[in-house]
């Protein structure tokens, strides 16, 4: 169910986006704002601000921006509701849920407190395997062997799970709990006569796998022999998900903006070895195809993905199904490319024989979406004939049909229409028939015939240079800080409601907002001028009066009111001399103009004498 934006507008008016980010990058006082070294990106400089007054950050290097929500974001890899949960929990703010009954809500709640009591008991049975592999010569042997550093093992929190069936039994005081058994540490067998009870893991490599916020939610388990099955991991609960979840994400996430981009391997030990050889950006799916969730999740923290995958036909099939995966997300920003290893070899083994530099020039070389959905396509056709032109096209129709519309899109659609020898007009029309044309929709008839005579300017229209000038540095001014409304007299209100076009729109729109929710930084009115009539003038301004101009750091003084005045000052007299104008096209004897001009005159030499002042 949707959040409501009233109540987004709500919590983005009562957090503070410099507390919130501060929590995450050590921020310093510069002027009005705040610096510090961007997040998102590896910079020696700050180019990263944060302005208290807007509740917006800035980064000039990356250009990444936004408000508290938009931050979580992009930095915890959160989706928007977890965000707003996570921010209305600090400020003591309830998430509005419309639709559910109080016992929905009533259950809803007991299930998040379930799911942070199995991370609670992962983690507990996670720091007792540490304490194992600490204790135990032959899993510090295998790891040695296979060249993990002390610093990688802590680092991925890595631990031990030794001999016998029962040894959780001496890390929590109830084996019977049923929570060892949701959270997948525990096997219960309830259909045998002694309801026999025992340990998932037994002798393995334990590997963590934490979520987005570094909670424990499952474990990875690998045998120190040849034994069968060699990995295992933890069943489906409560708080794991092996389709939506990449082994490593949490641990690479800084890596990832500092290396520009996240390699996908196959298993939890390429990741934790690939860490060791300098890769520290490298991510695992869990013993399942990469999905399109998992691909959303890794475009949360990079633009630029890299599958990698053996060379041999099961790597070409994973690949296959993480290209259909990432299909969605390939707009012409973002970048997915295929590095196919040798058969014999797996990241951690062609390092060791080959070199880092060498995988890095593999990484470089890895092939492009596009190439490699040709090359599926084209897969068992004959374009020597008709027939097999015509199996690729019936292959690439259905790929191509997921990709997002764009440039990459409209240039493969010219790749596959040469290859089918097809003109790419004609190869659009054979997947995608134009409908017939709607017929023309009938013009709504004016509410009557006064409306529709077109008449001249009554002095409301923002169009002419010196009013928009002006209307646009106040709606400027009132963006930056809605609190200047309540300082204005209402024949100020009057006049800016009172305008035409978009300007009119958005005086009427601010008066609204400040008058249901009181002022509020632009960060929540961010959220409100969505899909407004006025929404590209709204955003052409706040850019104008970004925090830091041209990257340069300044204060951003509260506006004094007597500027305000003085431009208000102005449009009230040019708003009167448009009227004026318009009067002066009637009859001297018509009874609109009769007194009316004369009113407009004195209020005019009252305003240039105020100007004068």
């Amino acid at each position: 169910m949707a959040i409501p934006q009233s109540f987004v507008q709500e919590l983005l008016a009562r957090v503070d986006v410099v507390e919130v980010v501060g929590r995450h990058v050590q921020l310093k006082k510069g002027g009005a704002n705040f610096l510090g070294l961007c997040p998102f990106h590896g910079e020696k400089s700050p180019s990263f601000t944060v302005s208290p007054s807007k509740q917006f950050f800035h980064c000039f290097g990356c250009g990444k921006n936004g408000n508290a929500i938009g931050f979580l974001m992009e930095h915890t890899g959160a989706g928007f509701r977890e965000a707003v949960q996570d921010l209305a929990q600090q400020v003591g703010m309830a998430v509005p849920d419309d639709d559910s009954t109080p016992q929905e809500r009533q259950r809803a709640a007991e299930q998040r407190e379930r799911q942070a009591t199995l991370t609670d008991v992962l983690e507990k049975a996670g720091e007792a395997w540490r304490k194992q592999l600490r204790q135990s010569p032959r899993a510090i042997d295998y790891c040695k062997r296979r060249g993990l550093s002390g610093q990688i093992a802590k680092r991925f929190g890595l631990g031990y799970a030794p001999e016998g069936w029962r040894n959780l039994a001496s890390v929590f005081a109830h084996y019977d709990d049923a929570l060892l058994v949701d959270s997948g540490l525990v096997i219960h067998h309830e259909d045998s006569d002694d309801g026999k009870r025992y340990d998932r893991f037994r002798d393995r490599l334990m590997f963590p796998i934490r979520n987005v916020k570094g909670e424990c939610i499952a474990f990875g388990g690998r045998v120190l022999g040849d034994e069968k099955p060699k990995y295992l991991n933890s069943p489906e609960t409560p708080v794991f998900s092996k389709g939506r979840e990449l082994y490593g994400l949490y641990e690479a996430r800084e890596a990832l903006r500092e290396m520009g981009y996240v390699l996908v391997t196959e298993g939890y030990m390429d990741v934790v070895a690939l860490a060791q050889h300098g890769f520290p950006n490298a991510v695992a799916t869990l013993g399942t195809a990469c999905t399109p969730d998992h691909v959303q999740k890794l475009f949360r923290f990079t633009d630029a993905v890299v599958f990698s995958f053996d060379g041999d036909a099961a790597g070409r099939r994973a690949a296959r199904k993480a290209l259909e995966g990432a299909l969605p997300y390939a707009s012409d920003t973002r970048s997915v490319k295929f590095l196919f290893l040798p058969a014999e070899h797996d990241p951690d083994s062609y390092i060791r024989e080959n070199g880092t530099e060498a995988f890095s020039l593999s990484v470089g070389e890895a092939v492009p979406l596009s190439r490699f959905l040709v090359d599926v396509a084209r897969e068992g056709c004959d374009l020597g004939s008709a027939e097999g032109r015509a199996h690729l096209a019936s292959n690439a129709k259905p790929l191509w049909g997921q990709l997002p519309d764009g440039a990459l899109k409209r240039q493969l659609l010219g790749d596959l229409a040469d290859l089918v020898q097809l003109d790419a007009r004609e190869l659009s029309e054979l997947w995608e028939p134009r409908a017939a044309p709607d017929a023309p929709k009938p013009r709504r008839r004016p509410a009557s015939k006064e409306a529709s005579q077109p008449r001249p300017s009554r002095g409301r229209s923002a169009s002419r240079p010196a009013l928009q000038a002006h209307a646009s540095h106040v709606a400027m001014l009132l963006l930056r800080n809605t609190r200047l409304w309540d300082s204005l007299t209402q024949a100020d209100h009057d006049l800016l409601c009172a305008l035409e076009g978009p300007y009119g729109e958005l005086f009427r729109w601010v008066d609204q907002q400040v008058h249901e929710h009181g002022a509020q930084p632009w960060a929540a009115l961010d959220l409100g001028v969505q899909g407004q009539p006025f929404e590209p003038e709204a955003r052409k301004l706040v850019a104008q009066d970004n925090m830091q101009p041209l990257g340069q750091v300044f204060d951003i003084e509260d506006v004094p009111l007597a500027d305000v005045r003085a431009t208000l000052t102005k449009l009230h007299r040019d708003v009167i001399a448009e009227e004026l104008k318009y009067l002066q096209t009637l009859p001297a004897s018509d009874p609109e103009r009769i007194g009316r001009e004369r009113e407009l005159i004195l209020q005019q030499l009252a305003l240039k004498k105020s100007l004068a002042a």
